[in-house]
């Protein structure tokens, strides 16, 4: 780059949105399964810059996350579920979901609402008609330079899918606010909580079993219940309650073998919107109940004798359907229900413990820990990869020292009690207060379960797919209130959230950032991603030319002038990221 060509480009104007458009308007388009398949001969591809419609914004995408979610698409091409069979050969996607743009041209009909210069971040989690249709999937996303969007991002199910970014948050911390929203949704509450009004409920009893159920509230909601097995006592005690309107189905001497073919006769696919099992001690039983629980339903454990072992449990469907399992030991089966019962956020002063740790979203559960003001005292970061710890304890423990709070990094190695052992010390034998599991193996979070405390929580966050079983000590649920959640994406609230704590000051997306690049670097992007070459997060600028993909650490060693406005530990910072783009600009 000449003296005379970065003399005429000015960052400020570049902010503005008033630089000149590039020629050509290069993209990273996928055209089927693999990495090769990401643009042409490993290059991207030149693209036209059409003119809006009236209905349409012409944006400069000015950074791109990289996610583990793109590695999906990749490996699962036309396949991958958001993409509903699509050719891809025929009709290429694009990938890049975590994307914060500038407006540079305004359709007509959109005058009142957006102009030239606005920045914002994209909501990719986009639902036109209830169905997906998210950026980045079925809309191809942020990998390009510059590209229209038009009503299927800004007007659909929940109107514009898109957030203002205030001007003191950096490209990459506004490209980072949607994995930090899917951090923040994580521990909000996604789980139904109360039986389902109108529903279908099946209230499974115990031959034999003779104690007495009563219900405060929630057996008037459903409009068909099932009952099963129950006392007389119980049975009356349904007949109190439940609505008058409502139907009541016998459905006698039941076997976990019986359990498959009644749902299907009573609800088709759907299954029952909610599950009250009373006194049960058989795992197995409550193994085949868990299959049929509906989207959002809940299964309620009422007893006071443990299970007779671990139940195999969906763990995906906790994740993606968020399927709720609650449970009491009292006599009142509404005890089980309600957000006083099941919390869904960290315990303030407790211990955590977060297994992938040394991922990019396992790290920034740890870091959202550290910075939460009423957050948990001792933090324990668990993963198998000394190099990934070592980078996340070099970022993190100078903020946990800051804060007071007790980080501890840990490779447990071959030793599948190591952990255990660890937590026991810690607690005093009580356990963690809450588990996030970052990695998408089911027997990891059967065992990770089994390191909560009374009262705990287990946050299922890696997206296993559904069908992955798990083994839970349900009787957890109900004699010492354990509590199994997860959540896939984020909502527009969500991100608006996370862009609103950047600028409060509370939140520091841009700490998660490990390597930059630029559009060049797309394909070299999504490898280093699959290959877990970075222990935090890869963002792409597609304006920038001639930056090869490049850690933090690297980049300051190669840019003296970059180094000396990094923050501690090499944290990236807005004034970085000026002279980044000073330095790469197109």
């Amino acid at each position: 780059m000449t003296e005379s060509v970065a003399a005429e480009w000015n960052y400020d104007d570049f902010v503005a949105g008033t630089s000149p458009l590039p020629s050509p308007n290069l993209a990273w388009n996928s055209y089927g399964k693999g990495i090769e398949s990401i643009g042409v001969d490993g290059k991207p591809e030149p693209a036209e810059i059409p003119d809006p419609a009236p209905n349409q914004l012409l944006i400069r995408i000015d950074a791109v996350g990289l996610c583990f979610s793109d590695v999906k698409l990749i490996t699962q091409g036309g396949d991958h579920p958001k993409l509903y069979g699509r050719d891809l050969a025929t009709e290429p996607t694009r990938l890049g979901h975590e994307a914060t743009v500038t407006v540079v041209e305004v359709g007509s009909d959109l005058a009142s609402d957006y102009h030239p210069g606005q920045r914002l971040a994209i909501q990719p989690d986009i639902h036109v008609d209830g169905r997906s249709s998210a950026y980045g999937y079925t809309i191809p996303g942020g990998l390009i330079q510059y590209h229209l969007i038009g009503p299927e991002v800004l007007d659909a199910d929940d109107g514009a899918y898109v957030i203002d970014v205030a001007d003191q948050i950096g490209y990459a911390a506004a490209a980072l606010s949607e994995p930090w929203a899917c951090v923040e949704a994580s521990y909000t509450q996604r789980r139904r909580l109360e039986p389902k009004v109108g529903g279908t409920m099946w209230i499974v009893g115990t031959p034999g079993d003779e104690a007495v159920y009563d219900a405060s509230r929630g057996l008037d909601a459903p409009a068909t219940i099932i009952v099963s097995d129950l006392s007389e006592s119980n049975r009356a005690m349904v007949d109190r309650l439940r609505n008058p309107k409502s139907t009541v189905i016998e459905e006698n001497d039941l076997t976990p073998e019986a359990v498959a073919e009644i749902s299907v006769r009573l609800t088709g696919e759907d299954g029952f919107d909610d599950l009250v099992v009373l006194g049960s001690t058989s795992a197995s039983l409550v193994t085949e109940l868990a299959k049929v629980i509906g989207f959002r339903g809940t299964m309620a454990l009422v007893g006071t004798e443990p299970l007779d072992g671990d139940a195999s449990v969906d763990v995906g469907r906790i994740h993606y359907h968020y399927t709720a399992y609650v449970g009491t030991s009292g006599s009142d089966i509404a005890a089980a229900w309600g957000e006083a019962r099941n919390r869904a956020d960290v315990k303030p002063g407790g211990v955590i413990v977060v297994v992938g740790a040394g991922g990019p979203m396992g790290q920034m559960h740890l870091q959202r820990a550290i910075e939460k003001a009423d957050g948990p005292a001792t933090i324990i970061g668990v993963d198998l990869d000394d190099v990934r710890l070592a980078a996340a304890s070099a970022l993190l423990k100078p903020m946990a020292a800051e804060r007071g709070r007790e980080l501890i990094m840990f490779n447990p190695g071959g030793d599948n009690d190591a952990v255990a052992e660890l937590v026991k010390e810690k607690t005093g034998g009580r356990g963690a207060d809450d588990v996030v599991v970052s990695v998408p193996i089911g027997p990891v979070m059967g065992t990770s379960a089994k390191l909560l405390a009374d009262d705990g929580m287990l946050v299922a966050f890696a997206g296993v797919p559904n069908g992955t079983m798990a083994p839970l000590d349900l009787s957890s649920v109900y004699l010492g209130n354990t509590q199994f959640t997860g959540t896939s994406g984020s909502s527009i609230d969500d991100q608006a959230a996370v862009l609103n704590q950047a600028v409060e000051g509370s939140l520091s997306p841009e700490r998660a950032l490990a390597a930059v690049g630029g559009i060049g670097a797309g394909q070299d992007g999504v490898r280093a991603l699959l290959e877990g070459h970075y222990a935090g997060k890869v963002v792409i600028f597609p304006q920038l030319e001639g930056l090869a993909l490049t850690g933090i650490d690297k980049l300051a060693e190669s840019h003296p002038d970059i180094a000396a406005v990094l923050g501690p530990d090499n944290s990236w910072t807005n004034e970085a990221e000026r002279v980044l783009f000073e330095t790469y600009h197109s």
